[in-house]
């Protein structure tokens, strides 16, 4: 039987979805099929209890917003063949092939970015089989994922103003039932255009779209401050990430096993074997509580050991449980960090049609949030220290630790010298 020429899926964000005949033929696939078990928000449905959406509608969002991109742009743009805009839309629906369960947090484990598993699943099985048959080179899709292709259009999968950032922060929004990350896709979509920079076409936006682009930036810190960063989100963030460096160094799971699994199957891996309890009391919803809650803007300076380098974290924190009289995995200590929350790297087309670089100090110029932008990312962080058992954890040895090189905690830990 010849498949369909179109089919369209109802999502409730954008309404109807359309997905031409080589979309639907990798949307079939196991690969991309897993992802329906894979939330987009992690546990933050613990706090939000609508945020059970998942990385397959989302892709399917991204995918409808590149075509709706890439039609608006028109088909006669320089440097957009239709086998090029084919690429672009399908990088668009695979651009989080590679996810691991549970949002991002094992990538603050330790583990690999999940753009570099995509390689894995693109390259082979029926996914690579159906990428072979519609055409689409699996290199030129990781090129566009992995935020390395130079041809005009890769802004729309990797970029400022790309088609991942307009799905989620619309989708997680509307499904946490917060108003924080409403932003007006309409017209950032409408305000695309193409222009000539260095002998070559290049995405840009026109300045009409200014106002949109501050909104979206804003939304994004908002939704950091009052969801991804929400403290219950992050204490269960923080045990989970133990609860699978513990697992995995112990082997009962293996990297690659983790990769491939899903959030319920990888709970339900996590909870054959508990020696700390960590995966069941996630299950049932009991979280370690904040002992100290402090914004980065009270601290004098932190060093990014606490951000960057999970196995140091991971020592300190044994070390503060047993100077606590606690068990290790009893104790967390979480200072998230998302320092390029409002980087730009976009071509801006003023009203009497020059063209600008908004990067740096010439974003400064033309929107108001990059100049405040450093004290915004500063007082969405929180330094925070969870334990599964009250005690008090006093505030200035932990202030002090932080704004520590991370060699010098190294040293004080291979010495054993006390933290607090």
């Amino acid at each position: 039987m010849s498949p369909t020429p179109l089919e369209v899926v109802r999502d409730p964000l954008w309404n109807n979805i359309r997905l031409e005949p080589e979309a639907l033929a990798v949307v079939d696939t196991p690969a991309v099929q897993r992802l329906r078990y894979v939330r987009q928000l992690g546990h933050a449905f613990l706090v939000y209890p609508g945020a059970t959406h998942s990385r397959f509608e989302h892709c399917l969002g991204a995918y409808h917003l590149a075509r709706r991109a890439l039609e608006q742009l028109g088909p006669g743009q320089p440097g957009l063949s239709p086998d090029q805009a084919r690429t672009v839309r399908l990088a668009a629906l695979l651009h989080d092939i590679g996810h691991y369960p549970f949002s991002h947090a094992l990538e603050e484990a330790g583990l690999p970015r999940h753009e570099t598993l995509a390689r894995r699943h693109l390259a082979a099985g029926p996914l690579g089989e159906a990428l072979d048959r519609a055409g689409v080179r699996v290199d030129a899709l990781l090129a566009l994922i992995e935020g390395r292709a130079t041809e005009p259009f890769a802004g729309l999968v990797a970029g400022s103003l790309d088609v991942d950032k307009l799905d989620y922060l619309s989708r997680d929004a509307w499904m946490c039932g917060v108003p924080y990350g409403v932003i007006d896709v309409d017209r950032l979509l409408s305000s695309l255009t193409v222009v000539e920079r260095a002998g070559r076409p290049t995405l840009a936006l026109h300045e009409k779209g200014v106002a949109a682009l501050e909104s979206l930036l804003f939304a994004k810190y908002q939704m950091y401050r009052n969801v991804y960063w929400h403290h219950a989100v992050r204490a269960a963030t923080a045990m989970f990430k133990r609860a699978v460096r513990n697992a995995l160094a112990a082997g009962r799971l293996t990297a690659d096993g983790v990769a491939d699994a899903t959030d319920d199957g990888l709970i339900h891996d996590l909870t054959r074997a508990d020696p700390a309890g960590l995966a069941r009391a996630l299950r049932d919803r009991r979280l370690a509580k904040r002992a100290l809650d402090l914004p980065a803007t009270a601290l004098p300076a932190a060093a990014d050991w606490a951000a960057q380098d999970p196995d140091l974290v991971e020592r300190v924190e044994d070390r503060m449980a047993r100077e606590l009289s606690l068990e290790p995995g009893e104790v967390f200590l979480d200072f998230p960090a998302k320092p390029e929350m409002f980087d730009l790297h976009l071509a801006l087309v003023t009203r009497d049609g020059e063209v600008v670089e908004l990067t740096g100090l010439e974003a400064g110029e033309r929107l108001g949030l990059p100049r405040v932008a450093p004290e915004l990312v500063r007082s969405a962080r929180r330094l925070r220290v969870f334990v599964r058992r009250p005690r008090t954890v006093p505030e200035r040895a932990v202030v002090a630790l932080v704004a520590l090189p991370g060699k010098e905690v190294a040293a004080r830990l291979d010495g054993d010298r006390a933290l607090l």
